[in-house]
């Protein structure tokens, strides 16, 4: 043993709990030859226990073959090193090289080679026991974690060690203290006699690989950016589920339970622990939490937009628990990854929030939707819109420092109860006057306001591809009912209230009404009032039939896609012409039926009616009132639209 080595005792400061322990009073009370009894009686059991000594002890587990002799070890060793100290510390120097000093120094490494190689047997032998999820458990349920109410160095029988653990645990429980227990006991030993090197890396080499094949169990796969930079968006998107999947049980059990376990195992020694878990689960963290920022850092667009807010709201629930396992110091970094990736999500998801409104205002195709049914680009969006309102409490946060612009004012009779617009012709998107309600409590409300009124002035634009203001009218009454029963079937209803959805309804139905006046008032109207002869009935009843084929013909195709405006409109349209027809029916009913008319077509009141029902029963969407031929919604403008987010939430 070199001289340096032993110098270094006495600078030694005892760890743990055997800081307690009192050295000798005086130098005087322990003279050589009571150093050399000390030595003799801790050779005894040291080189019982040398792995190098023997091919029994090479084989053989300490605390496996006997406890009660594991723990004498262990208080032999440790009474060995107080007395090294303290017969140093009694003359000095002088005798850093006194043989009896050096023999015991040649024991205490083969007592610290014996520890190890215990610690070693303990933690392998233990794995399945001394997983981080069963740790985290056992630690919800009896704080482990805590210091233990007994001391170290005082052997206990394995019935002893489950009293004091609880006397409700089970066998497997029983163990996993045992085995907990000892390996605190070598590691304050072993750190105490100056070994703390040895014990920590055999404990890191084998619990490090342990939390790295924890995450790979589930499912997390190390991925680099420019790897994740390849990906298309259906396989991110698988990483993305997994990684949300995973993320609960990483932090609050994986990460947790390796916390737990080493708070026990070294609670000696604050230093030992903070590094020591640093190297064993801060590389892994720290490659846990980047990935947000690397599907952040992928391509924008805009189904992608409520995986970032998924990702984003994970990281903001499991803050606390960041911040609880990764308090120490040297896992500062974890801390600012979980931070820095929270922080790119934000602002990733802002500028998505902002190219979905600005596809919005951009979108420009001409196609007419047959029939007047439901636009696309309207499903699309209230659903795009629908699933944004779930996530009203993220975006709020997310602009909270970044205030929610819209690029013109919402205009007052938009949000105003006082103000609704008369019906007329659609025209153009009219212009937002130049002030805004301020009533909305919620700027994220405000902003899916306008992203509704940003779509309303596009449908109204697309009013002109029809020649025909009755069908414009009918395009208008589908989408806007439709946007109105997307409203109020999510949490879109409770952002913009029942009031918004009542009032847009009540237009919903004035642009049907419309296209009532405009696409049935000329057959209605066209019954005489007045007294008329015989052969101006004959005309006139030529001229009925000739409207009412030509309506009947003109909207073959057209269609109301909800089914309670649905009939609505049909009681609306039998009470324009039927009511009418009837009364002239009554007087000229004679001449009416000496007309040459249509042969599948009677004047009867009682059989236009019934006409009319034979006509639109079972349809799933309205055709003309008379002799529609039925046209299937899905093939209108009920096709199916993807969803831009999350297949568990169905809105439709």
């Amino acid at each position: 043993m070199t001289r340096q080595t032993l110098r270094s005792l006495l600078s030694h400061k005892s760890f743990g709990r055997r800081s307690n322990h009192d050295l000798p009073a005086s130098s005087s009370s322990l003279d050589v030859s009571m150093m050399e009894e000390k030595v003799a009686r801790g050779e005894a059991i040291i080189v019982k226990w040398d792995p190098d000594a023997s091919a029994y002890a090479k084989i053989t587990s300490l605390f496996y073959e006997s406890r009660s002799e594991a723990h004498r070890f262990l208080a032999e060793v440790s009474d060995l090193q107080r007395n090294m100290l303290a017969f140093v510390a009694a003359a000095g120097p002088a005798r850093l090289a006194h043989p009896c000093l050096v023999r015991a120094q040649t024991l205490m490494q083969a007592a610290m080679r014996r520890l190890v190689k215990e610690f070693y047997q303990i933690l392998a032998a233990n794995r399945d026991l001394l997983d981080p999820e069963s740790v985290s458990v056992r630690s919800a349920c009896s704080s482990v974690s805590e210091e233990p109410d007994y001391d170290s160095w005082e052997y206990r029988s394995p019935e002893e060690e489950a009293l004091a653990a609880g006397e409700s645990i089970s066998d497997v429980e029983r163990a996993a203290t045992i085995a907990m227990a000892d390996l605190r006991a070598i590691a304050d030993t072993m750190v105490s006699a100056g070994y703390s090197k040895e014990c920590v890396t055999t404990y890191q080499t084998l619990r490090k690989c342990i939390v790295d094949e924890g995450l790979c169990r589930l499912g997390f796969e190390r991925l680099s950016l420019a790897h994740v930079l390849k990906l298309d968006w259906a396989m991110l998107e698988l990483k993305v589920r997994s990684w949300l999947g995973a993320s609960r049980v990483a932090l609050r059990t994986l990460f947790h339970g390796e916390h737990v376990l080493l708070d026990h195992v070294f609670a000696g020694s604050d230093t030992v622990r903070e590094a020591l878990f640093a190297d064993i689960a801060g590389d892994a963290a720290l490659h846990f939490l980047s990935f947000p920022v690397s599907v952040a850092k992928s391509k924008r667009s805009p189904e992608k937009l409520f995986r970032l807010l998924d990702l984003y709201d994970t990281i903001v629930e499991l803050w606390p628990e960041i911040e609880l396992v990764f308090s120490f110091e040297s896992t500062a970094v974890v801390r600012a990854q979980a931070l820095a990736s929270r922080s790119k999500l934000a602002e990733t998801a802002r500028a998505t929030l902002a190219d979905f409104e600005s596809a919005i205002l951009r979108e420009s195709s001409r196609l007419a939707v047959p029939g007047g049914g439901v636009h696309p680009m309207t499903c699309y969006t209230m659903n795009y819109i629908s699933l944004l309102a779930d996530y009203e409490s993220s975006l709020a946060e997310i602009f909270a420092n970044c205030p929610l612009q819209t690029p013109s004012p919402i205009p007052d009779f938009f949000l105003d109860t006082s103000q609704v617009p008369a019906v007329h012709p659609p025209a153009s998107c009219p212009s937002s006057p130049g002030t805004t309600t301020s009533s909305y409590n919620s700027a994220v409300a405000e902003k899916l306001t306008w992203l509704v009124f940003a779509l309303l002035c596009k449908l109204d634009g697309k009013t002109e591809t029809y020649q025909d203001v009755g069908l414009s009218y009918l395009f208008l009454a589908n989408n806007l009912q439709y946007i109105v029963s997307k409203v109020r079937s999510c949490q879109l209803l409770e952002l913009l209230g029942e009031e918004w959805a009542a009032r847009h309804a009540a237009k919903a139905r004035q642009h049907a009404s419309g296209y009532e006046r405009v696409a049935w008032g000329g057959v209605a109207t066209g019954v005489p009032k007045g007294e008329v002869s015989a052969g101006e009935a004959g005309e006139w009843i030529r001229a009925f039939i000739a409207a009412l084929e030509a309506a009947c013909a003109t909207q073959a195709g057209w269609v109301v896609t909800d089914p309670g405006m649905r009939e609505e409109v049909k009681e609306a349209v039998r009470g324009m012409v039927v009511p009418a027809f009837r009364g002239f029916y009554a007087r000229w009913h004679a001449v009416i039926e000496d007309v040459a008319i249509t042969p599948h077509a009677s004047l009867d009141p009682a059989a236009l009616g019934q006409k009319d029902q034979n006509a639109t029963r079972g349809m799933t969407c309205s055709g003309p009132i008379l002799h529609a031929t039925p046209t299937s919604l899905s093939n209108v403008a009920g096709s199916t639209i993807p969803l831009p987010a999350k297949q568990a939430r169905q809105t439709r």
